[in-house]
C-alpha cells in the first residue's frame, strides 16, 4: 500500500473548543468536496477531556497529502488554528495492515 497517514492530537485553549470545532466543519467540508486522494480525515472529541481533539487522516500516498497541504480550505484551517490550540502533537504513519476503503487497499 502506498498509503500515508496522520494522527494528530490537538490541546486546545480554555473556552476555545466550539470556534475550534466550528473551524474543523468549515475545513472538512472543503476536504469532502475538493480532494479525492484524501480517504479518511476523521475528527474526534475525546471522552472525558474537553479541550482535546484527535484528527486520523489517510491519504492515498504522500502526494495527495500535499495536495491536501496546498488547498486554500487547509491553509486557512493552518492560519487560524493557532487562535485555539495550545498543543499540537503529530505521529506520521505508514499503515501496514487493517481494514480501509476499498480506495486504499491498492
Amino acid at each position: 500500500m502506498g498509503n500515508f497517514g496522520l494522527f494528530v492530537r490537538f490541546t486546545l485553549k480554555d473556552g476555545a473548543a466550539a470556534d475550534f470545532d466550528a473551524l474543523i466543519r468549515e475545513t472538512t467540508a472543503g476536504i469532502r468536496a475538493k480532494e479525492p486522494g484524501t480517504l479518511i480525515y476523521a475528527c474526534h472529541e475525546v471522552e472525558g477531556a474537553p479541550n482535546e481533539r484527535i484528527f486520523f487522516e489517510l491519504y492515498e500516498d504522500y502526494a495527495a497529502f500535499e495536495e491536501h497541504e496546498r488547498q486554500p480550505h487547509t491553509r486557512h484551517f493552518l492560519s487560524e488554528r493557532d487562535k485555539y490550540v495550545a498543543k499540537t502533537q503529530v505521529d506520521r504513519m505508514s499503515p501496514y495492515a487493517g481494514k480501509y476503503p476499498s480506495k486504499a487497499q491498492k
